[in-house]
């Protein structure tokens, strides 16, 4: 069964989105993070303080596939590093996955995150640098990852509904 995939950098919209669009489509929606939270039964920031970013990043992989082999249509939002590890990128490419990059600037990142960097564990260790600068060199890092996706789509002055509708029309092609 088709799995839309979400992806971006903290911050992009990708449970937004992801909602608004499993609502539009009547399908199940997933967010990697809650399915996360929801298994381990503690926040993401708990569990990066108490067992590690190692630990998490095989969960995180874990609970992806899980996802993955559900026998239904359904749309999944990753967390921000979740095609940088374990390969996760890979799934990105398969036939029976349509993958969207929702590609926000710098500048916008900076914006949104500015406001909850207390509930985002991967901004908490970030002490040298500016909060735009660390999302810089976070962005470059990950960028390849990132447009392994199928469909890059641009979010930074659009609205919600209109992301919806061009990944709809995407979708339908």
């Amino acid at each position: 069964m088709e799995k839309i995939i979400i992806l971006g950098y903290m911050g992009a919209g990708k449970s937004t989105i992801s909602q608004k669009l499993a609502q539009e489509l009547n399908i199940p929606c997933y967010d990697l993070d809650h399915e996360i939270e929801k298994q381990e039964q503690q926040s993401i920031s708990t569990l990066f303080a108490t067992k590690g970013e190692l630990f998490f990043r095989k969960l995180e992989h874990q609970i992806f596939h899980q996802l993955l082999n559900k026998e239904e249509r359904a749309v999944i939002s990753l967390g921000g590093g979740t095609p940088c590890y374990a390969n996760n990128h890979e799934v990105l490419q398969r036939k029976d996955v349509q993958s969207f990059y929702l590609k926000a600037s710098i500048q916008t990142l900076t914006e949104r995150l500015e406001k909850e960097k207390e509930h985002r564990p991967m901004l908490q260790t970030n002490t040298e640098d500016t909060l735009e600068t660390y999302i810089a060199k976070h962005l470059f890092d990950r960028s390849y990852f990132y447009y392994q996706a199928k469909h890059i789509i641009p979010v930074d002055t659009k609205p919600i509904d209109q992301i919806v509708k061009e990944i709809t029309a995407l979708l339908s092609t």
